[in-house]
C-alpha cells in the first residue's frame, strides 16, 4: 500500500435508491442511515474517503435527501459536498443516478460508491493508489449466486465480459460497487452511458449498463482484487447481521501516516512472534 498519493479523485456517493422490499431494519430509515457496529453506514463511507485524502463529495440523494443531507451537514462539517437531487428516484438506476452527478464531477477523476454497503478502508486505499485509471473493486471470494453480477477477465485482469448472465464456471469474480473512472474517461464514458441509457436497446441491469459504458469509453477496465479485504452490503436483516459482525466498532478517519505507523508495527510484532 502507497502511503502518499496524488490529487484525490472525487468520491461520487448514490444514495438515491429506496430500501429493498427484503429490508427491515428500521422503518423508514434509508439503508446509509442504519447503524453498523455504533456508526452509521453513511459515516462509514466518507470517513474512509477523509482517510484517503478525499475531501470533495457528489452525493446523489432521493426520497430521504432531507434526512441524508442533515446527517452529512452536521456530522461533516468543512468537508466540500455538492447535493444532486434526483426526481423520480423510485425508477432511478445506477446509470441514472451517475448521469444526474455527471454536471457535479464535471471533468474530475471520480469513485463512485453504493450508499448501501460498508467496506474496510484498504479496499479504497487501493484502487487510489492502483496505477490502473478506470477499475472496478473485485472479489474472488464472493457469493455467486443466480443474481450476482461477474465479471470475465483476460490474463492482464482486464475485463472482457460481465453481467449477471455470464456463467460462473468462467468467472472470475464479482464487483462490489466500488469504481474509479479517470478524467480522461469521463466525458466519453457519460456520452455512451446516455445512448445506453436512454437508447433502444437498455440493459436488464443497471450497473451492467454503467459498466459497459466504462469499459466502450476507456478501452481498457481493469478487475481490482480486493478478495480477503472486509466488505458486505447492507440489503437484508442477513446482510446488517453480517455486517455488525465484520465492523464491530465505531468508525475512526486513520491519515496514510498513521496507517502506515500501524502497518508498520503489525509487522514487527508479527516478525517478534
Amino acid at each position: 500500500m502507497a502511503y502518499e498519493t496524488t490529487r484525490a479523485p472525487t468520491a461520487v456517493i448514490l444514495a438515491a435508491g429506496t430500501r429493498p422490499p427484503s429490508m427491515d431494519l428500521g422503518g423508514d430509515v434509508p439503508v446509509c442511515l442504519q447503524v453498523v457496529g455504533g456508526s452509521l453506514v453513511l459515516e462509514r463511507i466518507i470517513r474512509n474517503c477523509l482517510s484517503c485524502g478525499i475531501s470533495q463529495f457528489v452525493i446523489v440523494l432521493g426520497s430521504a435527501g432531507a434526512a441524508i443531507r442533515a446527517f452529512v451537514d452536521k456530522t461533516f462539517r468543512g468537508i466540500r459536498v455538492t447535493y444532486v437531487t434526483a426526481d423520480r428516484y423510485k425508477d432511478l438506476s445506477v446509470a441514472q443516478a451517475l448521469l444526474r452527478a455527471a454536471p457535479a464531477i464535471g471533468m474530475s477523476e471520480f469513485i463512485s460508491l453504493d450508499a448501501d454497503m460498508v467496506f474496510e478502508v484498504k479496499i479504497l486505499r487501493n484502487l487510489i493508489d492502483s496505477d490502473q485509471p478506470n477499475a472496478l473493486c473485485v472479489d474472488r471470494g464472493a457469493a455467486n449466486g443466480a443474481r450476482a453480477r461477474r465479471v470475465v477477465v483476460d490474463e492482464a485482469m482486464q475485463i472482457i465480459d460481465f453481467g449477471t448472465a455470464v456463467k460462473p464456471a468462467i468467472t472470475v469474480g464479482v464487483p462490489i460497487g466500488i469504481d474509479k473512472v479517470s478524467a480522461k474517461a469521463g466525458p466519453a464514458f457519460f456520452k455512451s452511458l446516455a445512448q445506453i441509457v436512454e437508447g433502444p436497446a437498455r440493459p436488464k441491469s443497471a450497473p451492467d449498463a454503467a459498466h459497459a459504458a466504462l469499459l466502450e469509453s476507456a478501452g481498457t477496465l481493469h478487475a481490482l482484487d480486493i478478495t480477503g479485504l472486509d466488505w458486505t452490503g447492507v440489503q437484508t436483516p442477513e446482510d446488517a447481521a453480517r455486517a455488525a459482525e465484520l465492523f464491530g466498532t465505531p468508525v475512526t478517519t486513520v491519515s496514510r501516516g498513521q496507517q502506515r505507523a500501524l502497518d508498520e508495527s503489525t509487522a514487527k510484532a508479527r516478525a517478534n512472534v
